[in-house]
């Protein structure tokens, strides 16, 4: 808008929910007071506890810093729905999700460009579209193409839309030209550059309805332009029936154990245990391989030096930590936190479990000396809360202090990204957990959605330490043993959540749970589940989305079915994020001058990592 004299950015758009004989004119937009400062003070978002165990298992939700508008008429300050009053200016959104008709009332969920999610904007008498003619004025709203009821929010501004034009390389060629020819003439441009067209710009080379504002995006029922393939959301076929195996026995393994104590046919024993688990007498041996620590092709001999190098290697670890006297550990801060942390938190893991149990327990020490020791092993981690989780259990199988140690380490290179002061990791997977769940399911996504549970927090804790506070001790085992082998893909675990989720959809959706209630019900799952039924319908969720011919690119890496894309630039990947196209055969390398391209989603949702701003 700057033939009006003003920024994109600096329109503000004002929410004041009304009272049932409220006057509906208090919806406004407004300039940013430029002059001099805010005028708005913000307001401190109210801190998030998913009812877990204190520390580690909270997780933070990030979310723009709500501001306060001046009082407006009709609503006083102290009204009871003043608290659901923002204002939030336009050029931080990101995307804006419809509500699907039918699911209650409409509303209207606005996504900032920091990645978080303001309150979902309910319309008790009709009005969304409405709203979206309105900003329509003042941003280009556009379509994905996996979701007709997402808009992605682009300025009124050709370079803010030719860079976003660059990195989705929806064109060939200069992107700034082609931005300049798409909004003088959307048609003959696209049919110039596009041989295949996704609802992405449905929107834009459509006519319009007479009579229709021509910034609105169509309804998601209208026709496709003839002669052109419009890619759809995915549509996945009947989900297959899975039947687990028996758990390898003793004797079974013995028949994989060829000479000089080598194993043979690995990949038909790992997908035994894939699909069957383990006999308990058979994992103290079995998840030295699965872990790691042992080599599958190595020999009895080269195993047993090979165990002598690392028992070496163990105990001059841990004499660093124990050679430290008391007073050079009160110098040493960081010794002495960590130190304090294992003890604490070793006091209450497992403790009714009989390995674990009573005062004096030899378990417990042994505990918390292979986590100070680990402390030394990896100086850059340390020791963080849940770790303790994840190593009662192998102790408890390995039942030697050595072993066990490297068996963990084993465990830990998998999952230390999870425990990571930047929770980088766990925003990725987060994402990737919601990326699934909305190709699998998504009339729950958008129920999650509209109960402002759709960042999925409350699987915060499944995904931190594999989902070991949820199942019975020895169904962790078998869940564990399973997951380690790697197969059918690196994320299993993603889809043991949607498995959960999937089998829990009816009670969330029927009871009409908020979020509140949401998260008391998947707290009140904790120890409640069957490993075994939840490992069949994961398994059955893996085939039924890789039998899909259409699977979206970034669904594939997430199953591993496609090597993630090899990031251009040094900064770190940006975590996939729903959804995008089913790609074409891989183009050619683009020249080296080409700017850094990020995920190719399309999609923008809550909890996810921050997204480079571009300047107007």
């Amino acid at each position: 808008m700057e033939g009006a004299g003003y920024r994109d950015s600096d329109v503000v758009l004002h929410w004041v929910p009304v009272e049932e004989a409220g006057d509906s004119t208090q919806i406004l937009f407004s300039k940013k007071d430029v002059s001099g400062g805010d005028s708005c003070t913000s307001e401190e978002e109210p801190t998030f506890d998913p009812g877990y165990e204190p520390d580690w298992a909270v997780i933070s939700t990030v979310r723009p810093q709500s501001r306060h508008s001046e009082p407006t008429r009709g609503a006083e300050p102290s009204s009871p729905r003043g608290s659901w009053a923002f204002s939030v200016s336009l050029g931080e959104l990101k995307s804006i999700r419809r509500s699907k008709p039918g699911l209650s009332w409409a509303y209207l969920v606005l996504v900032t460009q920091a990645g978080g999610s303001l309150p979902a904007l309910h319309f008790h008498r009709g009005g969304t579209r409405a709203l979206l003619r309105v900003l329509s004025r003042y941003l280009l709203l556009a379509s994905s193409p996996q979701d007709s009821r997402l808009y992605l929010v682009f300025p009124h501004d050709s370079s803010a839309l030719s860079s976003s034009f660059h990195h989705l390389q929806l064109f060939d060629q200069d992107s700034s030209n082609v931005v300049s020819r798409f909004l003088q003439d959307p048609y003959s441009t696209t049919f110039s550059s596009f041989s295949r067209v996704t609802n992405f710009f449905r929107g834009a080379l459509q006519p319009h309805p007479e009579g229709a504002s021509p910034d609105l995006p169509p309804p998601p029922d209208d026709e496709p332009e003839p002669g052109f393939e419009v890619i759809s959301c995915v549509e996945l076929g009947p989900r297959p029936a899975v039947e687990r195996t028996p758990p390898v026995t003793e004797e079974e393994w013995a028949h994989h154990v060829g000479p000089e104590g080598r194993l043979q046919q690995v990949p038909v024993l790992k997908a035994r245990i894939f699909s069957g688990g383990l006999s308990p007498g058979l994992r103290r041996e079995a998840w030295k391989f699965l872990l790691g620590y042992l080599s599958w092709e190595g020999s009895a001999e080269e195993h047993k030096a090979h165990v002598r190098k690392k028992t070496d290697e163990y105990f001059r670890m841990k004499l660093q930590w124990r050679s430290v006297s008391p007073e050079q550990e009160r110098r040493n801060s960081l010794l002495h936190g960590y130190r304090g942390l294992i003890e604490r938190d070793v006091s209450r893991t497992d403790r009714t479990n009989k390995f674990y149990e009573g005062p004096e327990n030899p378990g417990l020490g042994l505990l918390s000396d292979i986590l100070l020791t680990y402390c030394m092993y990896h100086f850059d981690l340390g020791y963080v809360q849940g770790m303790s989780d994840l190593l009662s259990p192998i102790l408890y199988v390995i039942q030697n202090e050595v072993d066990a140690f490297w068996c963990f380490c084993g465990f830990m290179e998998l999952v230390h990204g999870n425990f990571e002061e930047s929770q980088e990791t766990m925003k990725r997977q987060l994402g990737q957990l919601l990326l699934l769940l909305r190709v699998l399911d998504p009339p729950l996504c958008d129920f999650l959605d509209s109960q402002d549970s759709g960042s999925l927090c409350f699987c915060f804790r499944w995904l931190l330490i594999w989902f070991k506070r949820e199942f019975p001790f020895p169904d962790v085992l078998r869940l564990w043993e399973v997951l380690w082998t790697g197969l059918p893909g690196p994320n299993l675990h993603l889809l043991v959540a949607c498995a959960i989720l999937d089998m829990e959809r009816d009670t969330l959706m029927l009871s009409g749970f908020g979020s509140n209630e949401i998260l008391k019900h998947i707290n009140e799952l904790t120890m409640k589940l069957s490993v075994e039924d939840v490992l069949t319908r994961a398994e059955a969720l893996y085939r039924q989305l890789t039998s899909c011919p259409e699977l979206p690119h970034n669904v594939q890496e997430v199953l591993g079915l496609v090597p993630p894309a090899e990031p251009r630039s040094p900064s770190p990947p940006t975590s996939p994020l729903p959804l995008s196209p089913t790609r074409a055969p891989p183009a050619p390398p683009p020249p080296e001058d080409t700017a850094p391209q990020p995920d190719s989603s399309l999609e923008i949702l809550p909890e996810e990592e921050e997204e480079e701003s571009t300047e107007s």
